[in-house]
């Protein structure tokens, strides 16, 4: 292992690009870094449209790479392995010279939701949930169509579509490819058929030639170019074996891999993941399976996903907006959370501004403030609120999910993020009734593991994991269970009758 001694691994996330480096033999972090200064911004050109550049995500991918390996002393040459995660459901299009075509369509821009809703309707939804698991929605294919009938002439120009981590994919090898799980959380997988969806392609007149070839998460996705390998300030020829979507990556990296086990995460979106070893789905599909990062035919896994799109988004913006001249930091804002009563004196905020939802059936009611008092709240009291809301939407999804057979006694999250909250962390335990695993990881220590498992530097999970750290665990406290079940009950009253008007 003397040249092959550390994997890297790179997150690139909606809000920014993260990369680690990680020591082979111990499965220790050496080092970790992302590109200075705000996080990457979401174009919304129109209502209901969120777009990002393709070319920022590189751009700021070189530049953590480059911090990365400067703050670690590192020597390229010793680099074994890259992994890839990335933010999910996002359309990208290049044509035969790899040029991107436009800016890519992200995983929260619902443009598409009714050309899905309409292919619901066409192939019926019986049929499209056996198949397909979910609705096409507004997952990438629909995406895709949107722009067949939205860009005709730039549609015809194009070589192949991909996934955000396929491009990043690409940048670094040259080569353009995808995996099961992608095409699976693109709505473009038959899992009766174990195929590409190709009843869904023809009624959305999209030729089968557009799809990158497929292949597992854990194999070589090609070696790292010379062109790349002198931008990032690495050597040629690294090998990418491993590449998977933000949420699948976030279970790998928490060592969720097996049924009945389920992390959460709470970035720009809130999401709680299930493994299961069965096909199934929900009816009005609130709630998403797609095909788990080990799952083999042998040893099925999939994972149930239920995606509350404004979570950390919502933080950000209260912080942005309404912290004052100079912002507060998240861990100033998360201590006056702490200064008001549980649930905020009856103040509900629904944090439903980021797109379509999801378990709103994709309806997109928008963010809204329910019954502010001007002589009784404060700043203190919309932060803590806002955190209880997103937690509460995050419930809602999980009743879905207990619908479906997970019923979770144990939830795993990396010590990050909105986690960092003991507000956040309080309510999460006494709402859901699970007790609350923090580790200290994240999806960029996920991506290395991944690259090491892909690789074969990890002989198995067991090897992968041995160095995850659990950091604090909650249980929860009957009485403030009760308690937080009661301003639960009262929530979701307030959102329903705002959603009947």
């Amino acid at each position: 292992m003397a040249k092959s001694k550390y994997l890297l691994g790179i997150d690139a996330g909606s809000s920014s690009i993260k990369a680690t480096l990680l020591e082979a033999k111990s499965g220790q972090a050496v080092s970790a870094a992302s590109p200075s200064g705000k996080e990457m911004k979401i174009d919304s050109p129109r209502k209901e449209w969120a777009e990002q550049d393709p070319e920022t995500w590189w751009k700021h991918t070189v530049k953590a790479v480059r911090k990365v390996m400067k703050k670690s002393g590192a020597n390229p040459d010793e680099i074994a392995a890259i992994g890839i995660t990335y933010q999910m459901h996002g359309l990208v299009v290049v044509n035969r010279d790899k040029k991107v075509l436009r800016k890519s369509i992200i995983w929260c821009d619902s443009r598409a939701t009714s050309i899905g809703n309409e292919a619901f309707r066409t192939l019926g939804s019986e049929k499209c949930l056996t198949n397909y698991l979910n609705s096409p929605g507004n997952f990438t294919a629909s995406k895709l169509r949107w722009v067949q009938e939205n860009e005709p002439d730039l549609y015809r120009q194009i070589h192949k579509m991909m996934l955000p981590g396929d491009y990043l994919s690409m940048r670094l090898t040259g080569i353009i490819s995808t995996t099961h799980t992608g095409l699976s959380e693109g709505v473009l997988w038959n899992y009766s058929e174990n195929n590409i969806a190709q009843e869904l392609l023809e009624i959305f007149e999209i030729s089968e030639e557009l799809i990158p070839e497929y292949q597992e998460s854990f194999s070589t996705h090609g070696t790292l170019t010379e062109s790349a390998a002198r931008e990032l300030g690495l050597k040629k020829e690294i090998p990418v074996t491993y590449k998977a979507g933000d949420q699948p990556n976030n279970a790998l990296s928490l060592n969720v891999m097996n049924p009945g086990e389920v992390a959460t995460t709470a970035g720009t979106s809130g999401v709680i993941y299930g493994v299961t070893d069965k096909p199934v789905f929900d009816k009005k599909s609130r709630v998403n399976t797609f095909i788990h990062v080990n799952h083999t035919p042998a040893a099925e896994r999939y994972g149930v996903l239920l995606c509350i799109n404004g979570t950390g988004i919502l933080n950000r913006w209260l912080r942005e907006n309404c912290t004052g001249h100079k912002p507060l930091t998240y861990k100033e804002i998360n201590h006056l959370a702490s200064q008001a009563p549980a649930g905020a004196d009856g103040l509900s905020v629904f944090p439903f501004g980021n797109g379509a939802e999801r378990l709103l059936e994709n309806r997109q009611p928008g963010a809204m403030i329910r019954d502010l008092h001007f002589n009784r709240h404060s700043s203190a009291h919309l932060f803590r609120a806002a955190q209880e809301g997103i937690v509460f939407s995050m419930m809602m999804g999980l009743e879905v999910m207990n619908t479906m057979g997970i019923h979770p006694e144990v939830i795993k999250a990396g010590n990050t993020n909105m986690f960092l909250s003991p507000v956040f962390r309080n309510v999460f335990v006494h709402t859901t009734g699970a007790s609350l695993e923090l580790y200290e990881t994240d999806g960029s220590h996920g991506a290395a593991r991944g690259a090491g498992l892909g690789a074969g530097i990890f002989r198995n999970e067991s090897e992968a994991f041995r160095s995850l750290k659990l950091v604090q665990r909650i249980d929860p406290d009957p009485e403030k269970q009760e308690k937080y079940s009661t301003i639960y009950k009262n929530w979701k009253e307030k959102l329903q009758s705002e959603l009947n008007k």
